[in-house]
């Protein structure tokens, strides 16, 4: 028999990482902003994501409404725990896409302020993001399939941390990104800024991986439990090697190689938050199945998903195609 939850499961956490890796760099370039005041090379970063950055976010939509409708007891618990987080980073993400637009019509007068605008909302969604996956690792307090905390559980240190870890981690996309797309001096000045960036991703990432366990018993038996603990030995070792073939990459000049080597550094990140939570959607205690709608409803869907999602590939894919190589400073959005 099909289990329809689990390739619901798949198509959400698929879904998710697109957006996260493809938004990620988007959202890593306003936070540049802080570290570059060239106004030509700030033309220059934003016009290396200028024919894409809209599309990515098409996966954000997706995953949202594939959880609604192939979770529902989830999306209520999730939209209710973390109302306010979910309202701020939309927002931010709403303020970064005007800004985005408006930095290239403004008169020379204006542009500073749209300028602003474009650093404070990437930095707004990307911190509320951060936000938002610490809150799901802590877990949500649900009784009678309701949830039963208050309007700010989703606010501790933890999560706050986990909010500068994700402005760090997209910084780094961001940074490699523009090694791959960028020539001349801001190739240099990225590959400047990426070893610390780099340096402050590890450093954060080995915090987090020693205060989840301590905080959370469940996460600590999942991964430090016999046999679990030989199964995933592999992710740190991974995260070390991507981050080594990051420095070397970066000291011998290469173009393609960091960027690459980052996506596969935020797919294992990505990869043990999956591990610290499978099989439950909502933390501790609610799994897929116990959050899933009817096989019917999710059978029906499906067959929707099927449909869509190659389009999107392939539009994705070819978006991404045409305008591969790099940007030349002459030309761009207008």
């Amino acid at each position: 028999m099909v289990d329809f939850s689990i390739i619901w499961f798949a198509i959400i956490v698929f879904g998710t990482l697109m957006y996260i890796v493809m938004d990620g760099f988007d959202l890593g370039i306003g936070i540049l902003f802080l570290f570059n005041k060239n106004a030509h090379e700030r033309d220059v970063m934003v016009n290396s994501v200028a024919p894409v950055w809209d599309g990515n976010e098409t996966w954000l939509v997706l995953g949202g409404a594939a959880l609604f409708g192939a979770f529902p007891l989830a999306y209520a618990v999730i939209t209710d725990a973390l109302t306010i987080p979910v309202t701020i980073m939309l927002m931010g993400l709403i303020f970064r896409g005007v800004a985005f637009e408006f930095r290239f019509k403004a008169i020379e007068k204006h542009r500073p302020f749209w300028d602003k605008a474009f650093v404070g909302g990437s930095i707004v969604a990307t911190f509320s993001q951060g936000i938002i996956v610490g809150a799901v690792i802590k877990g949500f307090p649900v009784a009678d399939r309701m949830y039963t905390g208050g309007a700010l559980d989703w606010l501790s240190p933890f999560t706050l941390f986990c909010g500068f870890g994700l402005m760090v981690a997209y910084a780094l996309l961001g940074s490699t990104w523009l090694i791959m797309k960028t020539s001349d001096e801001l190739h240099r000045k990225m590959s400047t800024l990426t070893l610390p960036l780099l340096a402050a991703l590890l450093a954060m990432l080995a915090i987090l991986s020693i205060w989840t366990p301590l905080s959370y018993p469940a996460i600590a038996h999942r991964w430090f439990s016999t046999p679990n603990i030989f199964y995933f030995s592999p992710v740190p070792v991974l995260v070390l090697a991507c981050a080594w073939g990051i420095y070397k990459g970066v000291r011998a000049k290469a173009h393609y190689s960091p960027f690459l080597l980052t996506l596969g550094l935020i797919f294992l990140g990505f990869s043990g938050l999956g591990i610290s939570i499978w099989p439950n959607i909502i933390p501790p205690d609610i799994s897929i199945w116990d959050a899933a709608s009817p096989p019917g409803t999710q059978a029906f869907m499906l067959v929707g998903a099927l449909l869509i999602i190659p389009v999107i590939l392939v539009y994705t894919f070819w978006s991404y195609y045409v305008f591969r190589g790099k940007v030349n400073p002459d030309e761009g959005y207008h």
